[in-house]
C-alpha cells in the first residue's frame, strides 16, 4: 500500500510542507523531504512508538487547513464512520491539499469467506466487516467534498499451504474479526474450515487468496484547479470531430 502511495505522490510536481501520516503503524512512510510530519493512530502503542498521537480517523483533534497532504495505509476500511471521517480529512487540507489512501476492499479475502460459508452450513455467522467497493470509493470522495476524485483498484494474489499460516498473517496484520457481537469459531468449525481451504488448492497444494487494494486520491478544492466545462458550452460537435476521423466511425 506505501509503494502504491509512493508512486502516486511522486507523479505530483508540487511541494508540500506539512504532512500527516493517519494510521502511522510503524512510521515507515517517508514523507517529501523537507516536510514537517505529524503522525496519529488510532493504536496507543503504535502512535507512541511512531513519536505521533492516539486519535480515531473519524475523531480527528486538527483544525481547518492543517496540511497540504494526508496520507492513510490500511486503516481506513474498518473506521466506523468513513464518510465522516473522509469530511474530516478534507477540512484538515489546505487548499489544494492532497489526499493520497489506501485499503483493502471488496473482492479481499474471498477464499476465507467461502471456507467459513462451507464450514458452519446453513447459518453462518458474520465473520468478516463489510468491505467498500472501488466505485462506492469514489462516490465517498465526492460526497466528503473533494476535488478530482480517483478511486483505482489493484488486486494481490497470496498462496498458503495451510490455512493456520493464512490466519496467522490476519492476526499479524490485525485484520481479524473486528465486529461487534462476534461469535468465536469452535474447534470442528475450524477443522471443517481447514479442509475446504485445503479443497480449493492448487496441483502444488496451496492455496489462493485474494486482497483488492483500493487506493483513493482527492484535493482539497481550490479556485486554481482545473473545472468541467460548463454543460452545453461546446462548440464543436461529436459528428463534425469523427468526420475528420473516418476510422474512428462505428
Amino acid at each position: 500500500m506505501l509503494d502504491g502511495i509512493q508512486e502516486r505522490l511522486h507523479a505530483v510536481t508540487r511541494q508540500f510542507e506539512d504532512v500527516l501520516d493517519l494510521g502511522c503503524f510503524d512510521a515507515s512512510f517517508s514523507p517529501p523531504l523537507g516536510t514537517r510530519v505529524a503522525r496519529c493512530d488510532a493504536g496507543a502503542l503504535f502512535a507512541a512508538r511512531a513519536g505521533g498521537i492516539q486519535a480515531d480517523e473519524d475523531r480527528l483533534p486538527f483544525g481547518d487547513a492543517c496540511f497540504d497532504l494526508v496520507v492513510s495505509a490500511g486503516v481506513l476500511d474498518s473506521v466506523s464512520d468513513l464518510p465522516g471521517a473522509l469530511t474530516l480529512i478534507r477540512r484538515a487540507l489546505r487548499p489544494d491539499g492532497l489526499f493520497l489512501a489506501a485499503f483493502t476492499g471488496a473482492g479481499t479475502l474471498s477464499t476465507l469467506r467461502a471456507t467459513l460459508r462451507d464450514a458452519e452450513g446453513d447459518r453462518p455467522a458474520a465473520r468478516i466487516h463489510p468491505q467498500i467497493d472501488v466505485r462506492s470509493a469514489g462516490d465517498l470522495l465526492v460526497r466528503a467534498g473533494f476535488a478530482l476524485p480517483v478511486a483505482d483498484v489493484e488486486g494481490l494474489t497470496v498462496r498458503y499451504g495451510t490455512f493456520g499460516r493464512l490466519l496467522g498473517d490476519l492476526r499479524g496484520m490485525a485484520a481479524t474479526n473486528v465486529l461487534i457481537g462476534r461469535t468465536p469459531l469452535r474447534r470442528d468449525t475450524l477443522a471443517r474450515a481447514a479442509a475446504a481451504f485445503a479443497a480449493r488448492a492448487d496441483p502444488d497444494g496451496r492455496t489462493p487468496e485474494s486482497f483488492q487494494i483500493v487506493f483513493l486520491t482527492g484535493w482539497a478544492p481550490a479556485p486554481s484547479q482545473p473545472r468541467p466545462a460548463r454543460r452545453g458550452s461546446g462548440t464543436v460537435s461529436l459528428s463534425d470531430a469523427l468526420r475528420r476521423f473516418p476510422d474512428a466511425e462505428g
